[in-house]
């Protein structure tokens, strides 16, 4: 029993002695380690940090290269509104990045990023005093140069270059605090060999240990499982977030170019009434006066017939001026001539009444209107584009009315979706023209068909036809998608279908279809119920 208890006390001892001995071996060595993983801790936040800032500053400055083109090419001081508020957010990302690795920013490489970005801001701040100058094309010019380009390159480049540098830098500093832990686990591992003897008498309780850790282990294993299952469920809602703000951008770009386009024909709408109106009241004083001087006329004729019937002499002064004027022809010419005035005076109030058709200013809401009158309106206002030239034989409009009862509707847009298909139908014959100059097909008439009629007393019909080269199939399918065109880069927008689609489909409630036929031509349907039977939501 003594010598039991002498065993035990001595293995008490030497356990106290083997713990005492490995807590001063292992103290120092847990502090380094601990040292070494907080610094470790400190420079990747530092570098996590320093990538934001990075990220930042070159969005930054993309938004505000953007914003100054879009200045440029738009002339809207919204866009330099938009750089003065970016513009302060970059200095700041900036003087942060400087704090975090002052180094980065005080060699010769920054020397010339600072260089290049103060003649990136010269340019744009000139940009923006031309704009306000009316001088849009000469600040498109400038931000298009090659001068800016250029300083735009080595900014870039610039910026790229420092962030290496940094990345490196912070490399450089990892690598030796690896080095470090390496001495360390290396100083731990000969302490522990060191400890081996004494440690035997303790191995129950180093099997204790490895008990819990196998637990612990366990259920770190599941931890990082549920975390996994975590950070996929998250990526899949930030992926879908991502899409969702793809296609909000897209919707965004849709209706601000929409916009664009429906301000043009707003525009267009109020420069005919304008031109009409003004054209309409000296024409008005013409056309009635044309009355009183038909009237003047014929009782001066009546005068002069009656007084030459009572001074008949011969020899008179009034005779031989009457020979020199030739009062006969004068007066069997005069009242053709004031004819002719008059049919010219009536024909320029139609053309002015069919101008205010087209414009409809005053009917912003629905109105039971006379289709054909907005057909006409249109074929006036492109009748310039019908006729021959050099370049072009004349195209021929072939109009098959039917009998059409007033129709509910929204009467100027309709007439911007006649205006779009017209345009369309004469810019195919144009292009079969162009083909035809270059001897790949023959020459034919140029002829557009518009078709009315009535459909089982609900609806009406409109056909819009052209012989022009025709739309293949597959370009038929994407026909009323925004942005898509057939034409060549810089003869459209691609949006004058896609806005012709939703004023057809969406305020109207109606049908637009197209058929065509690759070298036989392209025809357009439209179909719009008579009376609205529904509310409306206008756009």
């Amino acid at each position: 029993m003594h010598l039991l208890y002498k065993l035990r006390f001595a293995s008490s001892q030497l356990i106290t002695v083997t713990v005492l001995l490995t807590l001063l071996l292992f103290i120092p060595q847990v502090w380094l380690n601990l040292e070494a993983y907080y610094n470790f801790n400190s420079i990747t936040k530092n570098e996590f940090k320093l990538q934001i800032l990075s990220d930042e500053i070159t969005y930054f400055d993309e938004v505000l290269t953007m914003s100054a083109r879009m200045n440029a090419a738009t002339g809207n001081t919204i866009w330099e509104q938009r750089y003065r508020q970016f513009e302060p957010k970059l200095d700041i990302a900036i003087q942060e990045s400087i704090k975090l690795a002052p180094k980065a920013y005080k060699n010769e490489d920054a020397k010339k990023i600072d260089a290049a970005n103060q003649h990136l801001v010269t340019m744009e701040y000139q940009s923006f005093d031309l704009v306000n100058k009316n001088q849009k094309e000469t600040a498109q010019q400038l931000l298009f140069s090659r001068k800016y380009e250029t300083q735009k390159q080595i900014y870039a480049d610039g910026v790229m270059k420092r962030k290496s540098n940094i990345s490196l830098e912070l490399q450089q500093k990892v690598d030796e605090y690896y080095q470090r832990i390496l001495w360390a686990i290396s100083e731990s591992i000969i302490s522990l060999a060191m400890l081996i003897p004494a440690w035997l008498l303790v191995l129950h309780l180093l099997q204790q240990y490895l008990k819990a850790k196998k637990f612990a282990q366990a259920a770190l294993e599941e931890t990082n499982y549920r975390l996994e299952m975590q950070v996929t469920e998250r990526t899949a809602k930030l992926k879908h977030k991502n899409v969702q703000l793809q296609n909000t951008l897209q919707e965004l770009q849709h209706t601000q170019v929409q916009l664009i386009q429906t301000e043009k024909m707003s525009s267009l709408g109020q420069l005919v009434a304008g031109v009409a109106h003004e054209i309409n009241n000296p024409v008005n004083f013409i056309y009635g006066n044309l009355i009183h001087i038909r009237e003047y006329s014929q009782q001066l004729l009546t005068l002069i017939k009656l007084y030459q019937q009572q001074c008949s002499s011969e020899k008179s002064e009034i005779t031989t001026l009457i020979n020199e004027i030739d009062l006969e022809f004068i007066v069997d010419d005069m009242p053709k001539i004031l004819s002719s005035m008059a049919v010219g005076t009536e024909r320029i109030r139609e053309i002015v009444l069919t101008l205010r058709n087209f414009s409809r200013l005053d009917e912003a809401e629905m109105k039971f209107v006379d289709i054909h009158e907005g057909i006409n309106s249109t074929l006036l206002i492109l009748q310039y584009r019908f006729k021959e030239n050099h370049k072009q034989q004349e195209i021929a409009i072939i109009k098959d009315y039917g009998n059409l009862p007033l129709v509910e509707c929204y009467a100027g847009g309709l007439n911007q979706v006649f205006m779009n298909i017209l345009s369309n139908a004469i810019d195919a014959l144009h292009q079969r023209e162009v083909e035809y100059l270059k001897g790949d097909i023959e020459r034919q008439l140029n002829s557009i068909i518009i078709h009315t009629q009535v459909q089982n007393e609900e609806y009406v019909i409109i056909s819009i036809k052209d012989n022009g080269l025709g739309i293949t199939k597959e370009d038929q399918n994407r026909l009323f998608d925004p942005f898509f065109t057939t034409k060549p880069i810089g003869k459209g927008t691609g949006l004058g279908l896609s806005i012709s689609y939703e004023i057809i489909v969406e305020k109207h409630q109606g049908k637009i279809k197209c058929i065509s036929v690759p070298g036989k031509g392209t025809e357009f349907i439209i179909e719009i119920p008579i009376k609205q039977t529904r509310s409306i939501v206008r756009h």
